[in-house]
């Protein structure tokens, strides 16, 4: 089956290169493979950038379309890529992600395998942060229960089979639109492959209390608006004996983790979109 990578980018000139250039390192597909950037609400070079990509796209064998919209935007850019796609199997890779070269060619592979409807990722690596304080925060999270459980989270890269994409029409106007997509699986549903992709993590406090609210706040309006979904929800969270047990394993990272957390829960919201750079 063929696979269509759906690539939503808003100002990334700085960070689409290499990732369009790791996919484009990537094996073979099975079926054949292509790439649609959907360059949305950019004041930057982001669609010179990826379209520079068109010759290594060719020499790859990838199909490759670089798509403009003047509106930002996720959900809108990851529907309007989907509307011009033309593989059975959906991936949706954010624009500061890196793939492993296997990753892509297993993933849809294990998808198309799958007689009803599926839903995957691979392993989320966090690469070194330049803030001593979000490696700390990186360790501590990574050895959360949700991180550490069979499936993946899904982090910037998830994907679905055709009969997984019949779940949804187009992405809904929401924060949090993977965590949208993960839930409309049955954890039985969702499957992982054992490679690895790049995924960078907040850079500093004030960007990590940031995200951190705004992934709470995504979470919050799936239990709202989509209450249904929540049943799906498989992330446990850690007990205080659990929490005790990290935390003096690692108690640099645990004060890391805790600061954001507590900052989160009575600091003041802010409103608008949040990059996690």
């Amino acid at each position: 089956m063929k696979l269509s990578v759906i690539l939503p980018a808003s100002n990334e000139a700085g960070y689409i290169g290499a990732c369009l250039s790791a996919l484009f390192a990537s094996e073979a597909v099975e079926g054949g493979a292509e790439v649609i950037v959907v360059a949305n609400g950019c004041r930057d070079a982001t669609a010179e950038v990826a379209r520079s990509f068109a010759p290594a796209a060719a020499a790859a064998g990838w199909g490759f379309l670089v798509l403009e919209r003047a509106e930002g935007g996720k959900p809108a850019a990851l529907t309007a890529g989907d509307a011009v796609a033309g593989g059975e199997v959906r991936a949706y890779l954010d624009a500061d992600v890196c793939v492993s070269p296997p990753l892509m060619a297993a993933l849809s592979a294990a998808l198309a395998a799958r007689e009803g409807a599926a839903w995957g990722s691979g392993q989320a690596v966090l690469p070194r942060a330049a803030s001593a304080l979000s490696r700390a925060y990186g360790r501590f999270w990574q050895q959360l229960p949700f991180n550490r459980a069979g499936t993946a989270p899904g982090y910037g890269l998830f994907a679905v089979n055709a009969a997984g994409r019949a779940r949804w029409g187009a992405f809904p106007q929401i924060i949090s639109d993977d965590t949208f997509v993960r839930l409309s699986f049955a954890p039985q549903e969702r499957l992982s492959v054992p490679h690895s992709y790049s995924w960078p993590l907040a850079e500093g406090f004030s960007r990590l209390v940031r995200v951190r609210r705004r992934q709470n706040q995504g979470v919050a309006e799936l239990e709202q608006l989509y209450p249904q979904l929540i049943a799906n929800n498989d992330h446990r969270k850690p007990g205080a004996g659990e929490l005790a047990r990290l935390a003096l394993r690692d108690p640099f990272g645990f004060a890391a983790y805790a600061l954001v957390a507590l900052v989160v829960r009575f600091g003041r919201a802010e409103q608008g979109w949040t990059r996690g750079r």
